[in-house]
């Protein structure tokens, strides 16, 4: 059996496969259809007992001191202190300028986009005139 090398993107792909088998086990209770409660159970034992495989080999590399993001943790897996530290911190509010940026352009500057759209209608004949000579020259 080929032995797989420790490493934080060897722990990221565990963590992922860990979430995966999560979900898997999340339809399998709540949507899967079995012929009987025995069969559903059955299949309930098989995942879990791979999953566990995988968070006993993501716990080791973690006991190691392989490196790892908090975000990355499964959800089942992180603990307060890790969901803590992954949750974005809240934004303090910003205090608003004393003059507005709108205020402070001069008033003289004309808008680029102050028109209409036929504006660019007599430009684009022009254009097309233009063209049809350089054609036929």
């Amino acid at each position: 059996m080929p032995v797989i090398p420790s490493g934080k993107y060897q722990l990221r792909s565990l963590h992922e496969e860990i979430d995966l088998f999560d979900r898997k086990l999340a339809h399998l209770k709540n949507h899967e259809t079995f012929a009987s409660e025995e069969a559903r159970s059955e299949a309930i034992d098989k995942m879990t007992a791979k999953r566990n495989l995988l968070v006993r080999k993501a716990q080791q590399m973690i006991e190691e001191g392989v490196e790892f993001k908090p975000s990355e943790v499964p959800r089942s897996l992180r603990t307060e202190e890790i969901s803590a530290a992954a949750e974005v911190p809240a934004t303090t509010p910003v205090e608003p300028a004393a003059v507005p940026a709108i205020e402070k352009t001069p008033a003289a500057m004309p808008s680029p986009y102050q028109g209409t759209v036929l504006d660019y209608a007599e430009d684009l004949e022009n254009y097309r005139k233009n063209k049809n000579k350089r054609k036929t020259a």
